[in-house]
């Protein structure tokens, strides 16, 4: 397995929709290694500080372009690159409001858009306003969790038109993205990951028909999660993963 970070100096790391669910248990586990340096968790609120002196929580709306230009400015002026980049923003449904479409006659125009905001364009977004952050010759990761019902090939099901089209369009869009990043750093490797089932709020109204021992933990997903990162370099870049390494097809 290769490491995770460089040896050169303490790593600097940014999680976003670290609030919760995969995102905070990614931190936590992150914050037990001794090579971190800082870690900037963003999520749209916070209710509490940071227990620990190398997190550093930012509110941010990713949905807002003027909020994601300032977020890039802030981390251009505070550090000098980026480490490793996860994102953990995604939207399935709205409690108490609109669900995954079961059938045609359910699609609706502002979901697919909202859906293809949240899960398709934030990350790329991300990249774009944090690009120089992750340009040169550093050992650098940026990971985005997808998701297996995002894959064309491996659609049987149908259904869930919105979240299925937009995770697709995020594999698209970060697979093109990993193509220009490799002739900006080569040493760059854009991943995209299926985390499973987690046992989260995104999941919860669809936790019924999980089979017995396929709910998982969000720290067990975390954790293996990280040694898919690990375990993949620049060589790998633009492809996508479920969190027991296997790959997925487009």
């Amino acid at each position: 397995m290769q490491p995770l970070f460089a040896s050169d100096q303490p790593a600097t790391v940014l999680v976003a929709g670290g609030s919760r669910g995969i995102g905070r248990a990614l931190v936590e586990a992150l914050l037990q290694r001794q090579d971190i340096g800082r870690i900037y968790v963003l999520a749209r609120h916070w209710s509490e500080p940071a227990g620990d002196p190398r997190e550093q929580r930012l509110c941010v709306d990713l949905t807002d372009p003027q909020v994601l230009h300032g977020l890039g400015e802030q981390l251009r002026a505070e550090c000098l690159r980026l480490d490793l980049l996860i994102n953990c923003v995604g939207l399935l449904h709205e409690p108490d409001g609109l669900q995954p479409e079961k059938r045609l006659a359910d699609v609706q125009l502002d979901w697919l858009l909202q859906s293809f905001t949240v899960n398709a364009a934030v990350p790329l977004l991300l990249a774009r306003e944090l690009l120089p952050l992750l340009r040169g010759r550093h050992l650098c990761r940026f990971a985005s969790l997808s998701a297996r019902v995002g894959s064309i090939g491996d659609n049987r099901l149908g259904g869930w038109y919105a979240y299925r089209a937009a995770k697709a369009a995020q594999n698209m869009l970060l697979r093109t993205f990993a193509i220009e990043w490799a002739r900006l750093n080569p040493n760059g490797c854009c991943l995209l990951l299926h985390p499973g089932t987690t046992d989260t709020g995104l999941s919860a109204p669809f936790q019924a028909n999980v089979p017995e021992g396929r709910l998982f933990a969000p720290a067990f997903v975390a954790e293996r999660l990280l040694q898919v990162i690990a375990g993949h370099g620049p060589a790998d870049s633009g492809n996508f993963y479920a969190w027991d390494g296997q790959p997925i097809p487009w």
